[in-house]
């Protein structure tokens, strides 16, 4: 089996786990293969927790789960140093917290102080973690799948700028349709009466490696990388482009946008099943990589322009290639 076929397996198992949410799968597979974290942010109920859960369980892999809240230490999410006796000896022995996972679900991320969010940037950049002066090194395939409640903001602690940026793309999470939410019912039904889904085997992680190895190989042309840089500019400096949009943005956004453009592109494409890129590979993802990394301004705030808004007013103002 190849690792586009394992992938699609994949996919498949976990549109069957979440009803109706056929766009945050593929999304959350995108952040998997293109070796991301990312910001899951939805209302309370609608399955951000068995997403992430859907996916690690069709994957052999180790998960782990962190419920953020106001009192919780940088130990109890790296581990820490405890002393032990051996042979009468008294010596120390790190003991790993539950970082120390391939698929990591960072519930309520937002509600975690200052120093629990530096512990995860250097986990989720550096894919390390330091203790009492000491390195150790995560998992290879590693990703935090954080989630975040947009309406009770109440004992919340906003995510800094730059650890917003960490994050390859966030993504919303919707009312399912009418349809959808009747499987859903039907399904935790069945849940409740005993009845079990068909056991298959996990997906593994060599196939995502290989999977990865594939997706590199992905092209993307000279004018795909243009129009990438162009989405990014008009950020930075909309004046050029439209004084009302200049109004909307405070700051644009980092190169790691342009990075994770052309990354998800690459990944989108090969779920496709093409070789190369095109400027639609890049407008299917842009949302998810930009939405969180512009500042809107006061003005777009008061008239209730989102960032969605700010960047489809963009993708109409940048032409596409010829």
């Amino acid at each position: 089996m190849t690792p586009f076929e394992s992938i699609q397996i994949l996919q498949d198992k976990m549109n069957a786990a979440i009803i109706g949410q056929e766009n945050i799968v593929e999304r959350l597979i995108i952040g998997l293969l293109a070796n991301g974290n990312l910001l899951v942010e939805g209302l309370p109920g609608l399955a951000k927790t068995r997403a992430v859960r859907a996916m690690a369980d069709a994957i052999d892999s180790k998960f782990s789960r962190i419920q953020f809240t106001p009192d919780l230490l940088p130990s109890d999410v790296t581990g820490s140093e405890n002393m032990y006796e051996e042979n009468g000896e008294y010596k120390f022995r790190f003991e790993e917290g539950p970082i120390f996972g391939n698929i990591i679900l960072a519930d309520e991320i937002n509600r975690a102080p200052a120093k629990v969010q530096a512990a995860m940037l250097e986990a989720m950049e550096e894919r390390q973690v330091t203790v009492a002066g000491k390195t150790h090194v995560l998992p290879e395939l590693f990703i935090v799948m954080a989630t975040q409640n947009p309406v009770e903001q109440e004992g919340t602690y906003p995510l800094p700028e730059a650890q917003k940026d960490r994050f390859l793309m966030h993504v919303n999470i919707t009312y399912p349709d009418k349809e959808s939410e009747m499987e859903v019912i039907a399904m935790v039904r069945g849940e409740r009466s005993g009845e079990k889904a068909e056991e298959s085997e996990d997906i593994l992680q060599d196939v995502i490696f290989a999977a990865r190895d594939e997706i590199a190989k992905v092209k993307s042309s000279k004018t795909v990388i243009q129009y990438i840089v162009d989405l990014v500019f008009a950020t930075r400096y909309p004046e050029k482009y439209d004084e009302k949009l200049a109004s909307f943005i405070d700051v644009g956004v980092s190169p790691r946008a342009s990075l994770g453009l052309d990354q998800c592109a690459s990944v989108y494409a090969w779920l496709q099943g093409r070789e190369h890129t095109t400027p639609e590979d890049v407008r299917a993802v842009v949302h998810d990589v930009l939405r969180h990394r512009i500042t809107a301004s006061y003005e777009a705030q008061s008239e209730r322009v989102s960032n969605d808004d700010i960047i489809d007013i963009i993708l109409n103002l940048v032409a596409l290639p010829a």
